[in-house]
């Protein structure tokens, strides 16, 4: 019988977040097992960084846009103990901001710092995409969409960061995509799963 409501619930959750999504622009997607998709970017500290600086570490993409209701909930708490576990593995975690200026989730770059001390996130770098440059390399659709690149530069997860858009009471715990594709990349091993369907609001690009 759990088995069968597990089952249940994961097909609702996946049509939920499909819905959710929908309207996201459509680019090719990144492919996994394939390189990721290169960048330069330019960090809210005024660094400019690239994929390749970070050869030999995993690392973990966040789309993110603080005033999606979806991140904020994650953001109490959920994200930043999965940050913190990213951390102490020493993984790079890095948030992209694709939010276009004037739109939901757009920020200067010292707010975007400021948000981040306010809420306990851990993270090493913040991406500045007002463009949307990267979020469109990477066919980025939602806040949160994350994303897990193994050392090698290679591209491991795609997809949500969890498969519950709308949990209610009573519901069987979540299952943590992201945490299981991370932790699967940082102990050399394959990721079950590897795409997911990620929910949450639609990334605003600029148009």
């Amino acid at each position: 019988m759990a088995i069968s409501r597990r089952t249940f619930t994961l097909t609702a959750s996946l049509l939920a977040a499909t819905a959710l999504s929908f309207g996201a622009p459509a680019h090719a997607s990144p492919v996994i097992g394939e390189r990721a998709p290169d960048f330069t970017a330019t960090t809210a500290t005024g660094e400019t960084v690239t994929l390749a600086d970070f050869a030999g570490q995993t690392v973990m993409l966040e789309w993110t846009n603080h005033d999606c209701p979806f991140v904020v909930r994650h953001y109490q708490g959920n994200m930043q103990s999965l940050q913190d576990e990213a951390a102490g593995n020493d993984a790079v975690w890095i948030q992209v901001i694709s939010s276009a200026p004037g739109e939901q989730g757009y920020v200067s770059a010292e707010r975007a710092l400021e948000l981040n001390v306010e809420r306990g996130a851990n993270v090493a770098h913040v991406f500045m995409d007002p463009e949307g440059v990267i979020g469109r390399a990477y066919d980025a659709r939602t806040t949160p969409h994350m994303y897990v690149i193994d050392g090698e530069g290679t591209l491991r997860y795609n997809g949500g960061i969890d498969d519950q858009p709308r949990p209610r009471a009573g519901d069987p715990d979540p299952i943590p995509y992201a945490q299981i594709a991370l932790n699967a990349v940082l102990a050399g091993e394959e990721v079950e799963t590897p795409e997911t369907q990620p929910y949450g609001c639609n990334v605003k690009y600029v148009d």
